[in-house]
């Protein structure tokens, strides 16, 4: 059997395990009825097609850093597009919204490349940027709807603050630190048990690449630190300053 041979077959078993997968998800979503259990398998289908485009597109723009970085913008683009549909009415302002996923990332990506811990490279740049803005994103829908969720479940508590003189950022910031805790948990959790519990992607993918464990080990080391500290800047921005329009929001369903 020839190369092609096997290549196809190769990609016709992964197909097989996609599909496979993808009914898994579904058929447990609908079988507890949670809501929407589609979007699991339109997620894994979007999933295959854009990084499909993206291994295309990367093949003959990887070794520029202006195309790269022209790549990070359109990533966060789409992380704040992403982040505003998911918030739902617990959204905060588009302006707000898009300075927290950026500020996150960029002071990661900052201090990262400003004290020389990785190169800047495209290869890097790429790894970091994108792996940090997606992590952004997931904080900041996390920490939108736990407040949302807080505020509305605690209104009398808000309301009499308010009622009292306080400020819309005094009324809530005991929940909007909560809501930053509880945004942060997944990621704390996966710092703390990485090597143990997880094994994670970007260190198996250094290995795979040619870097030696220990590389690939201290590689995976800057990109947890960049995610925790990314997220706090956005989880916080975001819990911090988006008060008003949180306050208001509930208010207006009461």
């Amino acid at each position: 059997m020839g190369f092609q041979a096997l290549d196809a077959e190769l990609w016709l078993r992964t197909a097989a395990a996609i599909a496979l997968l993808a009914a898994v998800a579904f058929a447990g979503l609908r079988t507890f009825r949670v809501a929407a259990p589609w979007e699991a398998v339109v997620a894994i289908l979007r999933a295959a097609v854009q990084l499909a485009l993206l291994s295309v597109v990367l093949a003959g723009l990887i070794q520029d850093v202006r195309w790269i970085a022209l790549g990070l913008v359109v990533m966060l683009v789409a992380a704040v597009a992403t982040a505003a549909r998911r918030g739902r009415g617990a959204s905060a302002p588009p302006a707000l919204l898009a300075a927290a996923i950026a500020a996150g990332p960029a002071v990661a990506m900052l201090v990262v490349f400003g004290t020389g811990a990785l190169e800047l490279t495209p290869q890097y740049l790429l790894a970091v940027g994108g792996i940090v803005i997606g992590n952004a994103m997931t904080m900041a829908i996390l920490v939108q709807r736990v407040l949302h969720a807080s505020i509305r479940d605690h209104w009398d508590e808000v309301e009499g603050w308010l009622a009292l003189g306080a400020t819309p950022r005094q009324s809530i910031a005991t929940l909007a630190r909560d809501a930053v805790r509880t945004a942060l948990l997944p990621s704390i959790d996966q710092t703390r048990t990485t090597g143990i519990v997880v094994l994670p992607g970007a260190f198996v993918g250094a290995v795979f690449a040619g870097l030696s464990p220990i590389e690939a080990g201290r590689f995976q080391l800057v990109v947890l630190a960049s995610i925790l500290a990314a997220g706090v800047v956005t989880a916080s921005t975001l819990a911090f300053t988006a008060h008003r329009a949180a306050t208001r929001t509930v208010a207006t369903r009461q």
